[in-house]
């Protein structure tokens, strides 16, 4: 990474300014704005997010939103209401409220004397979904967006279900906000309400994890912040971003196909992150990127970005499997539209353990009974899937698939004569019965090497309930004869000649998705069932694609570190008892923010175990701890959030303890039975 320190433009910071929203309540935000944008105006970039702007994003935000600033844009890094040193509560995500506020915003911003009527919005994560759904409303000074590892549907691709299965990010991403939420503002912004503004939060932003549990099929509490349901609505360009090892990358090819406006997409090889801090590399100069967008859509400079392929992807190439990379070899390769017409979706037939890679008319008929193969996988497959959305602290990506396979039923094909490039989605289609009438199937397409070594690939979930429809499950009968079909996240990967594809099924894949409220055993018919992979045929103009610029960003925040992070994934087996337990370790360490003096601690740990064979012993545990000091501010809060189940029910315990120098100011304990709804 190469640090600038020479811009074009002059920046003068401006550390808080309060915008005030149609209701009264006020949000705040920090500004960085270039001294030239007083005598000449200039386009403004916001970034909208609950993240802290005076703490926890500020490292971040000085490296991007400097460097934005110095090239002549006014950026804005503003606090969500409830969130930082905003007004207000904030009590779930992406609420029609937020969206009106972030309208506000743009609408001020418009009118303010140094901006010249043009606001672009970024973001990553939250802030990339928060772009969408404000496009979504029209605001007529947004003209254009970057959304960075997004999601168009919150339901289906968004921490919380995947195929109708409850995810594990489900608990943890909402202990993730337990802990946000519950954070005081800085009294060097707020002034003496900032205890009342804390207690609020903590009495009043809820438990998310409730809500999140309690919609467990689709519905209008995910339907109407789902842009999916929506595309005409956006109205201004896109520039919609994502990697092949973060969870939402199926947006991106989503997007480029249902919007109707000027549209870019990128996706790389990363995880969770912006990408020129990508990992797995090659990260990219993304900040000159996203100046190259903005140049051409705020200025009106007609710099060729329009005129290049409308989507870019890293093709994977084949690699040894483990937890974590620093670098995914491969190459660029474009796509003028999307769907391609490059790419054809070919069937491939399935035979007892094979894949028949000479292709497959359709279901196989015949008069005699056909035989099956019967599958039920112990509760260990899954433990080393990783994470469903990998934020590169490492070790979160899947090892060794043979581990997995020794639970599941696999078909291989054989080693491949020449290679085989795939870029799309992959779907695989079943006919099969169950014994019972809940049941989920996860299915996972791997590389294999020469030497058995096993790379996941890509993988697919399903809840067998919601083999028809998301919004109205429906439990199978047992011994029927079912076809279902279950599609693969997106992703680009060249094969190469020797290596075998393997499809590998599991009834379980814990603790990734939550499990059945019992075991069951699932019959799969193997001739009438096929793999159908999005196949591409390599071009000669992926070789003439222009290369992106190095990865540079502005001078990073001063900071002391007093403690390290630690990062970790640790499994421990029980082999007395037969409890397994997953644990995962995020701690951020301890450090000072040199020009506030703020110190910071952070940490959070995640517990998921299973006791033998029994499905209803699932249980997930996390607790994080967060403190802030000065000499003037002393405060610390902790959480803890357990989720678990019965065969009926799902059970929630959360704590929340809060200390103001040393002494505790808060305490609040929840209960909550949530019942299973075909999960």
């Amino acid at each position: 990474m190469s640090v600038v320190e020479s811009f074009p433009y002059k920046v003068r910071e401006i550390e808080n300014v309060f915008i005030p929203m149609r209701d009264g309540a006020q949000l705040a935000a920090r500004i960085w704005l270039p001294e030239e944008a007083e005598r000449t105006p200039m386009p403004a970039i916001m970034e909208y997010i609950p993240y802290r702007k005076r703490d926890i994003t500020r490292g971040r935000d000085a490296t991007n939103h400097a460097y934005l600033a110095g090239h002549g844009y006014v950026c804005i890094r503003v606090d969500m209401r409830g969130s930082g040193d905003s007004d207000g509560v904030l009590t779930d995500e992406y609420t029609q409220q937020e969206q009106e506020d972030g309208v506000d915003v743009i609408a001020w911003l418009a009118e303010q004397p140094w901006c010249d009527g043009n606001v672009g919005m970024m973001g990553i994560s939250w802030g990339g979904f928060n772009s969408l759904q404000v496009a979504a409303k029209q605001p007529p000074a947004l003209k254009a967006i970057i959304s960075i590892c997004s999601s168009d549907d919150l339901y289906a691709d968004n921490m919380h279900y995947m195929g109708g299965c409850l995810l594990g990010d489900n608990l943890s991403e909402a202990t993730v906000m337990f802990a946000f939420n519950t954070l005081p503002p800085d009294p060097q912004i707020v002034g003496n309400r900032w205890r009342d503004m804390w207690f609020d939060r903590m009495e009043n932003s809820g438990l998310w994890l409730e809500q999140w549990v309690e919609n467990q099929r689709r519905n209008d509490y995910w339907s109407t912040s789902s842009v999916k349901e929506y595309y005409s609505a956006i109205r201004c360009p896109v520039y919609a971003i994502g990697g092949w090892a973060d969870g939402f990358t199926n947006t991106v090819l989503r997007l480029m196909q249902h919007l109707e406006v000027p549209r870019k997409g990128l996706i790389g090889p990363w995880g969770h992150k912006y990408p020129h801090q990508g990992l797995p590399g090659p990260a990219i100069g993304f900040l000159q990127e996203a100046l190259r967008w903005w140049d051409y859509w705020l200025k009106g400079k007609d710099n060729g970005i329009m005129g290049e392929p409308m989507l870019r992807a890293w093709e994977q190439d084949s690699i040894p499997p483990d937890t974590s990379y620093s670098e995914r070899p491969g190459r660029w390769i474009g796509e003028s539209g999307w769907p391609s017409d490059n790419i054809s979706m070919r069937r491939y037939g399935l035979g007892p353990y094979t894949i028949s890679m000479e292709g497959h008319g359709g279901p196989h008929q015949r008069d005699e009974p056909e035989s099956s193969l019967a599958l039920q996988s112990p509760l260990s497959v899954g433990l080393f899937a990783g994470k469903w959305c990998s934020y590169a602290a490492t070790p979160d990506l899947p090892g060794d698939q043979r581990e997995e396979d020794g639970g599941s039923l696999i078909f291989s094909s054989r080693q491949l004569s020449e290679p085989l490039d795939i870029f799309g989605m992959p779907v695989v289609e079943l006919e099969l019965s169950s014994d019972k009438p809940q049941a989920m199937l996860a299915v996972r397409l791997s590389d294999v090497a020469p030497d058995g070594k096993s790379t996941r690939v890509t993988y697919g979930l399903l809840n067998l309930s919601h083999r028809d429809s998301d919004a109205n499950p429906e439990p199978l009968v047992p011994h029927r004869r079912y076809r279902v079909r279950i599609p693969m996240n997106g992703i680009a990967q060249r094969f190469p000649t020797g290596h075998q594809l393997r499809l590998s099924v599991s009834t379980s894949y814990w603790p990734l998705a939550w499990l059945p409220p019992e075991p069951a055993q699932v019959d799969i018919y193997p001739s009438s069932c096929a793999l159908v992979l999005p196949e591409r045929k390599p071009g000669e103009e992926d070789a003439r694609l222009p290369s992106f610029d190095e990865p540079e960003e502005a001078p990073p925040l001063e900071t002391h570190t007093f403690e390290a992070s630690d990062h970790n994934w640790l499994l421990h087996r029980d082999l007395a008892t037969k409890e397994s337990t997953l644990e995962v370790i995020n701690d951020q360490g301890h450090f000072r923010i040199e020009d506030t003096g703020t110190e910071i601690r952070r940490s959070t740990r995640e517990w998921y175990t299973t006791l033998h064979d029994d499905f209803t012993s699932a249980r997930g545990e996390t607790y994080t701890e967060r403190s802030f000091k000065r000499d003037d501010w002393n405060v610390e809060i902790y959480t803890r959030s357990i989720l678990s189940c019965d065969e009926s029910n799902f059970f929630i315990h959360a704590q929340l303890d809060a200390y103001e120098d040393d002494y505790r100011v808060f305490s609040k304990n929840w209960e909550r039975v949530i019942p299973r709804d075909h999960m």
